[in-house]
């Protein structure tokens, strides 16, 4: 604003002075005047020029205030920024780190649902598999025979063959075997097991046991009785049977047995399968 103050009245000045030249030029007085105005103007130029520098000093101070104060702001602008971008990538690893973790707990999840699946897949198979076993075990005939030949004693000799009637039933599930004729008759076809026991103490007596299938044969079982003593025989087989065939004990002839309270004698089987 100084120097455009300064330079208008320069302005002035010339103005005027041409103003003179052209109305008749300069007299004596007039020169004088103009000199001394220029030397007020020139005081007033260095007046200005003078107080121009201190303003630009200060100026120029408070420019490099301002310059320092943007520094300092700047220089902490860029450390919230670091800061911020410290925070931001923790955030971006602990987030990593978040997604890393459910994704494996999805994946547990997934193999556990996975077992779930196939434990109730078994489970289920498990019990159709009980189911078909209780079905089969309750469809299937339930066959079993224990019993005793009697508690009068000894039984023989005859002069033929006798089936023998064991007449203490100690178990007879299924009602297969019939103690008055001594024969067990096969509810169903099926694999058998037979087992039998027969004991004699009278001297000189012979003990012999016959076991049939239906008319045929399967085995003579037979000992002495020596000094006093007494003989046992026993067997035991594993039959095929067709339903409706028996299984029986004869007393050989001339051969004697004996039996009592103590079950000395006696006649086993039962359905191992049926077929």
């Amino acid at each position: 604003m100084k120097r455009a103050a300064a330079f208008l009245a320069l302005l002035l000045c010339l103005y005027w002075t041409r103003a003179q030249g052209e109305s008749g030029g300069l007299t004596e007085n007039d020169v004088t005047q103009t000199e001394v105005q220029s030397e007020i103007l020139g005081v007033k130029a260095t007046n200005d020029q003078t107080n121009i520098t201190p303003d630009i000093s200060a100026e120029l101070e408070e420019l490099r205030d301002m310059v320092i104060q943007h520094s300092v702001e700047l220089r902490k602008l860029e450390q919230e920024n670091t800061a911020i971008q410290a925070r931001l990538t923790a955030s971006e690893i602990k987030n990593a780190v978040l997604e890393a973790r459910i994704t494996a707990s999805e994946n547990l999840v997934d193999e556990l649902e996975t077992e779930n699946i196939l434990l109730e897949v078994r489970v289920s198979s498990n019990e159709n598999e009980v189911e078909e076993l209780q079905r089969e075990n309750a469809e299937r005939p339930k066959v079993a025979f224990s019993v005793g030949l009697t508690d009068a004693g000894q039984v023989g000799p005859f002069s033929a063959d006798i089936t023998l009637k064991f007449s203490k039933i100690f178990t007879n599930i299924g009602e297969a075997y019939n103690p008055s004729t001594g024969v067990f008759t096969a509810p169903v076809r099926g694999t058998y097991y037979f087992r039998f026991n027969a004991r004699e103490s009278h001297d000189t007596k012979l003990v012999g046991i016959k076991l049939y299938h239906n008319d045929k044969q399967i085995t003579l079982s037979f000992d002495r009785v020596v000094s006093h003593g007494y003989v046992t025989v026993s067997n035991a087989f594993v039959l095929q049977l067709e339903k409706g065939d028996v299984i029986y004990l004869d007393l050989w002839e001339n051969c004697s047995v004996y039996d009592d309270r103590y079950n000395h004698t006696t006649f086993s089987g039962f359905l191992l399968f049926a077929m």
